[in-house]
């Protein structure tokens, strides 16, 4: 079989490759391929790959080939889904701001979707890094669910056409003044988020005001989010639910 012409691989398989947090050692011991030889595909120094090197390193990855070679979506989940649960600005700066920040340095598409005052606080805690970011108030963005999961798709799709390794966002879908009927609509987007961008190569941070939100709303966050951040730090959501069943019986 002939090899395959690097077209972004190294920046794509560096994304994939720290995502996990390993580094380019425990690549090569799970792939079975050398460290040099990783090390010249990120660099881009080795450009033409055997589709048996491209199988190895997206199986050990745990991403499609397809991803590696093309980027964009790809049919393996690649989505990490997690709730952040917070009840003072330090606690959400304390996970948000280094969320942000290894996102710029991987050189990924950062997005803020949040309060006035939450975008205030990432700026100043980011500094320089935050002209890195995309921040957008959480009114313009959280219309409807369908409007919601449309510009999301949209903003993910155009930033993976420009190059970008991977989306990494923060979301807010501003659940004070929602009727009863509105939060079971969006806690169903929340599920829904699970599904429709589960082949996309993205890190989203959904973020829960506790001390304004009331308690089912912040419950169902564990229910809606395969893992959920709170003082103790991450751990697997033990009442999250299928997406594709919840939203079908909800």
């Amino acid at each position: 079989m002939s090899a395959i012409e690097d077209t972004g691989i190294g920046s794509r398989l560096k994304a994939a490759r720290e995502r996990l947090g390993w580094s380019r050692e425990e690549l090569a011991f799970r792939s079975g391929l050398s460290w040099s030889a990783i090390a010249q595909v990120e660099s881009g120094r080795r450009r033409n790959l055997r589709p048996s090197t491209l199988s190895a390193l997206a199986s050990a990855l745990g991403v499609a080939i397809d991803y590696l070679v093309h980027g964009g979506v790809s049919p393996p989940a690649m989505l990490e889904h997690r709730a952040l649960l917070y009840d003072t600005n330090e606690e959400f700066l304390n996970t948000a701001e280094p969320f942000m920040a290894e996102g710029i340095e991987r050189s990924e598409a950062v997005l803020a979707v949040t309060t006035s005052e939450n975008v205030e606080l990432l700026r100043d805690r980011l500094g320089a890094g935050a002209r890195r970011v995309e921040f957008a108030e959480q009114a313009g963005w959280y219309h409807t669910p369908s409007s919601a999961l449309n510009t999301y798709r949209t903003f993910a799709n155009g930033r993976l056409a420009e190059g970008a390794p991977w989306i990494r966002i923060i979301g807010d879908p501003a659940w004070v003044g929602r009727s009863e009927s509105e939060v079971r609509q969006w806690t169903r987007y929340e599920s829904l988020v699970n599904l429709v961008f589960s082949a996309v190569p993205a890190s989203i941070l959904c973020t829960y005001d506790t001390r304004t939100l009331a308690p089912e709303i912040v419950r169902q966050a564990g229910v809606t989010h395969p893992h959920t951040i709170g003082r103790h730090g991450t751990t697997s959501s033990s009442d999250f639910a299928d997406p594709s069943g919840f939203v079908l019986g909800a």
